[in-house]
Order: structure tokens, then C-alpha cells, then sequence
């Protein structure tokens, strides 16, 4: 998958303008981004806050690290 030339937090910044009351043919002419792409973001990350979001990201982080500690146990016991 292609990675986002936006990090997540620029993400959220620019949603933050439609809510703001710009108009999102107007977001995404300045941005360079289709509304397609706008509208996958909103679906994605609406009503979030980047707090919110680094706090999701490290919890992600943090439940990955215990699922390869479980594996590596059951791989033990077997």
C-alpha cells in the first residue's frame, strides 16, 4: 500500500477545516487531494483528536508486542 505523502496529524488538521466551515472542494484544491480521498480520511479519523490519535497509535504498538509474546510462549509449550 502507498504510503500518505500526509502524516495523521496533518490528516486531522485538514478535517479540522471543514468543520471550521470551508467547503471541501476548496480543502482539497489546496491540499492536492481528490475529494475522494477526503472523504476516506473523514470515514477514517472523524472526531478525533491528535492526542487521541497517539494514544491509539501506542496502544496498537503496545497490543502487537503482546500478541508476538503469546505466540512466542504457545510455540514454547507446543
Amino acid at each position: 500500500m502507498k504510503k500518505s505523502k500526509f502524516t495523521e496529524e496533518q490528516i486531522i488538521k485538514i478535517l479540522k477545516l471543514q468543520e471550521e466551515g470551508l467547503k471541501v472542494e476548496e480543502i482539497c484544491r489546496k491540499h492536492g487531494i481528490s475529494a475522494g480521498t477526503f472523504y476516506i480520511w473523514r470515514n477514517k479519523y472523524s472526531g478525533m483528536e491528535v492526542q487521541e490519535l497517539r494514544r491509539l497509535r501506542s496502544l496498537e504498538e503496545e497490543n502487537s508486542r503482546l500478541k508476538k509474546i503469546v505466540a512466542n510462549q504457545s510455540l514454547e509449550i507446543d
